[in-house]
């Protein structure tokens, strides 16, 4: 889930909804698991957000790239394996230890994608080269907004 637009004129109920996103800021990016609960709650932000279902690479260039962990409420970077092995070793019971289990928790959706996405920063991203075509349309009306399912990527690309 990418957020798309800014904070002027949000009303309470979206912006509650995006805290609990933990998109705060224009442009960041979060991983979220795809349940009732978590459709309803994007389909009420959708004019703020672009949301679908990454590759693995995409997930991989983020996490490489862009990629923070959060210890001791710092933003860390993830620089090598022993900043993860420290922090998310213990919690998933020595599952998740490098950056490549890390990238395969959240494509897959695991047990632990909740430590794993929790352990996870905000994704910050850049406004996307070549800038965005209509922010505020649905993408199906030729806009950014809303869900675009596998062609998140190429947004997601844009913005790295």
């Amino acid at each position: 889930v990418v957020r798309i637009r800014g904070i002027m004129g949000v009303s309470p109920k979206v912006r509650k909804i995006l805290q609990l996103l933990r998109l705060r800021q224009i442009h960041n990016a979060v991983f979220v698991r795809v349940n009732t609960a978590t459709l309803k709650m994007l389909q009420l932000v959708a004019p703020y957000i672009a949301w679908g279902y990454p590759s693995v690479k995409v997930v991989r260039d983020l996490v490489y790239k862009r990629g923070f962990g959060k210890v001791n409420k710092q933003r860390i970077p993830l620089t090598d394996n022993t900043v993860i092995e420290n922090t998310l070793g213990a919690k998933t019971k020595g599952a998740i230890i490098c950056v490549e289990d890390v990238v395969h928790e959240i494509f897959t959706v695991g047990d632990n994608f909740k430590a794993v996405n929790n352990f996870l920063w905000p994704f910050k991203l850049s406004s996307p080269s070549g800038g965005f075509s209509k922010k505020l349309l649905h993408y199906n009306e030729g806009g950014e907004a809303g869900n675009r399912e596998t062609k998140i990527c190429d947004l997601i690309k844009k913005m790295l």
